[in-house]
């Protein structure tokens, strides 16, 4: 595909555990709302977030648009924040947050208890685990997705608090000063292939804001 200087494009960053791929359908169809998309593959496992918050800075350097706006899904998320505030962006438009735990993570904090756990959740989100998140730096504006739907590993550390998206809660993706916060019927990785969610992205990223009305807690 053929890449020109003026064309805005879209940085989809994939969560824990997950392979680029698993961000395809959704650059799709952020692409037909006439993005240019690539997808960031990292180690989500093995490197630190500080780590892959580097690599994700050279592979930006690395793209030729005048604008770029980024999509993080779960752990992709706080990448994408670790980065910023690590490695500032001239170029940032809008963030999209996509079931990502801004506010710490019950399910990663009960596995991180154990070894078994600890390898699970691995060295990026361990990081994130217990601290206070990075400063914001610039004024790119955030719009957080959340899901309500509870399905997903979270039934197998004892439950997770209501709302949630099966590994997420609701309350732990609220990112202080967000541009806008919306909650859909969706499950973790269930959120990766809904139209709904990728319409709303898409508002996003052209106006800064989601549609209303949604279904929202």
């Amino acid at each position: 595909m053929s890449v020109t200087q003026d064309e805005e494009t879209v940085v989809l960053v994939h969560g824990l555990w997950m392979p680029a791929w698993a961000m395809a359908l959704l650059a799709l169809r952020v692409r037909r709302c006439g993005f240019r998309t690539v997808v960031f593959s990292y180690p989500s496992v093995r490197n630190s977030l500080s780590q892959n918050a580097l690599q994700l800075s050279r592979f930006v350097a690395g793209l030729a648009a005048p604008r770029i706006h980024f999509v993080g899904h779960s752990l992709g998320g706080l990448l994408v924040l670790q980065m910023l505030a690590d490695y500032p962006q001239p170029r940032t438009g809008r963030v999209v947050l996509a079931g990502s735990p801004y506010r710490n993570n019950a399910v990663a904090s009960k596995l991180a208890r154990r070894a078994l756990g600890r390898w699970l959740i691995g060295h990026s989100m361990a990081q994130w685990l217990g601290r206070t998140a990075p400063a914001r730096t610039g004024h790119y504006a955030v719009g957080v997705i959340a899901g309500c739907r509870s399905v997903g590993m979270g039934t197998l550390t004892g439950g997770v608090p209501r709302p949630n998206d099966g590994v997420v809660t609701v309350e732990e993706t609220r990112v202080p000063d967000a541009r806008d916060h919306i909650v859909l019927k969706v499950s973790h990785s269930g959120m990766l292939l809904s139209t709904g969610l990728a319409r709303q992205i898409c508002a996003f990223l052209q106006h800064g804001y989601f549609l209303r009305p949604v279904e929202s807690l």
